[in-house]
């Protein structure tokens, strides 16, 4: 009987219920143990979470006192535009051109015509403005901030506000003792045509709506235009006229 008692004490110790039936907080739930009766505590004031410090609210929004600011939050060096450079053309150039005028692939390819940056505008826009469209978006164009580091925006900004100087360099913006080409000459010693770097002119597309909102018919390709074969010749004596070739979407139009 003894042996029995000690093996049933044995065993109801090691079936204690106390992780079971310890006291815990439910999520959602209210409990008695605060005075508040709230089991979820609110966050102790002036703590952050991890990497998400943002002291300079400047750097991280664009925004001074609610407008958005007129100034780099760091120098700007030739590493910096560099990098700005870089990031330019991975992210932008597909909609706004390596030259920022609005013209990239995407247009070529019947999307809408992005913003050009040497409209008056874009040229008179505060720095914080470029930074804000990148971190939220504006008309069309999504967000980038999940793409794009806040350190990189600000550099990209940097690299559009050199394209928009560029524009309208003149010799007195020049450093003494700098070499100067015109874009043509460099182009052609990259194995391009003097025209590469003028302003681009795209043909019209399906999307373009005529005077009466009706859409554009693209006439085809000229049998001279070198994209298309002629077309063979006819058995019948009837004369057909040729219609005028569409410009080709990568002909640069001189200035």
């Amino acid at each position: 009987m003894a042996a029995a008692s000690t093996i049933l004490l044995i065993s109801g110790l090691g079936c204690r219920q106390d992780m079971h039936d310890e006291p815990k907080f439910f999520p959602q739930r209210g409990t008695d143990f605060y005075a508040d009766g709230r089991s979820a505590r609110p966050q102790v004031d002036n703590t952050v979470a991890r990497n998400q410090l943002h002291a300079d609210t400047y750097f991280y929004t664009g925004f001074i006192n609610g407008k958005e600011g007129d100034g780099m939050p760091f120098p700007v060096t030739m590493k910096v535009l560099e990098r700005g450079q870089e990031r330019y053309n991975i992210y932008c150039t597909p909609c706004h051109a390596r030259v920022g005028n609005g013209m990239g692939m995407i247009v070529d390819r019947g999307y809408a015509h992005a913003s050009d940056y040497h409209t008056a505008r874009l040229e008179a826009a505060p720095l914080g403005h470029f930074f804000n469209v990148m971190s939220n978006g504006y008309g069309a164009m999504p967000d980038y901030s999940a793409q794009i580091t806040p350190v990189d925006r600000w550099a990209i900004v940097a690299y559009i506000k050199a394209l928009q100087l560029s524009q309208k360099a003149t010799q007195a913006d020049v450093p003494a003792g700098a070499h100067v080409e015109p874009l043509s000459s460099i182009a052609e010693s990259e194995g391009l045509p003097p025209n590469f770097a003028a302003q681009w002119v795209l043909p019209p597309t399906a999307f373009d709506a005529t005077p009466d909102n009706q859409p554009h018919v693209l006439p085809p390709p000229s049998p001279n235009s070198g994209n298309t074969p002629a077309a063979p010749a006819t058995s019948d004596s009837t004369t057909a006229t040729t219609p005028a070739a569409a410009p080709a979407g990568n002909t640069a139009a001189k200035q």
